[in-house]
């Protein structure tokens, strides 16, 4: 089973390269599309969602896929990711995982007649999406709406409960996500590797010649040996004491 990762923010293909440049997690239409081949899939999500189009056409794709989806919620499927985890055939909850779905937002400007317009097409905009929520979960289009209206968060339990998610990832099955997690980099080896490179650094700035004059330093040290055998003793049930 080809293993693939919506991770980070749903990003539209022509905004890939920048989060590439920088070494970011994002999810573009292309990420997932290419690798659809026909076998079997597990999709792995932790994302906060991103663009509404891009989540869309992930979701179709999945959707008409022939082979079987398995949507693995590892983290937090929210906004667009909650619709893309939808076209799981089988949607798994990590124990600590959640998912978010609310209404549609947008900026806009001009005059109220652009804000009404703009209100319209929000609407519009969350109708179409709730298809894909009720299409999973069997629940009315007005019960999901009523959740998208007030920013629904649930837990892995409750995401089952209400139809979003068909299981809970148990610990026996969990050895792909677990393996996963260990690729994390530890703090300290992080750390390492600064100091390293802020030594390396070090190593490359020009430093500054010292000349060492050693029979100067060689007389110095003398001369203060023989002044200190020329200070008075003071004879008495204590060492000397030093003022």
């Amino acid at each position: 089973m080809k293993v693939l990762n919506v991770k980070g923010p749903i990003i539209s293909n022509d905004s890939k390269w920048i989060y590439d440049l920088f070494d970011m997690d994002s999810t573009a239409p292309k990420d997932i599309l290419n690798e659809l081949d026909g076998q079997d899939i597990q999709l792995d999500i932790n994302s906060n969602g991103g663009l509404v189009t891009a989540g869309n056409e992930i979701y179709s794709a999945l959707l008409a896929y022939q082979g079987k989806v398995t949507v693995n919620v590892v983290g937090m499927a929210a906004s667009a990711a909650s619709i893309i985890a939808m076209a799981g055939n089988v949607v798994r909850m990590s124990p600590v995982a959640q998912i978010m779905i609310h209404n549609v937002s947008a900026v806009g400007e001009g005059d109220y007649h652009d804000m009404d317009d703009m209100s319209s097409m929000l609407q519009l905009m969350n109708d179409s999406l709730s298809n894909a929520y009720t299409a999973k979960t069997g629940m009315t289009k007005d019960d999901v709406l009523a959740l998208m209206d007030k920013t629904t968060f649930l837990t892995a339990e409750q995401a089952v409960e209400n139809g979003f998610a068909d299981e809970i990832i148990q610990a026996d099955n969990n050895l792909q996500l677990v393996a996963s997690i260990d690729t994390f980099i530890p703090d300290k080896l992080i750390n390492a590797f600064k100091e390293l490179k802020q030594e390396n650094e070090e190593l490359k700035k020009p430093h500054a010649t010292i000349n060492i004059d050693a029979e100067a330093i060689a007389d110095s040290i003398m001369k203060k040996i023989e002044a200190q055998k020329e200070e008075p003793t003071v004879q008495n049930g204590f060492s000397r004491f030093l003022f």
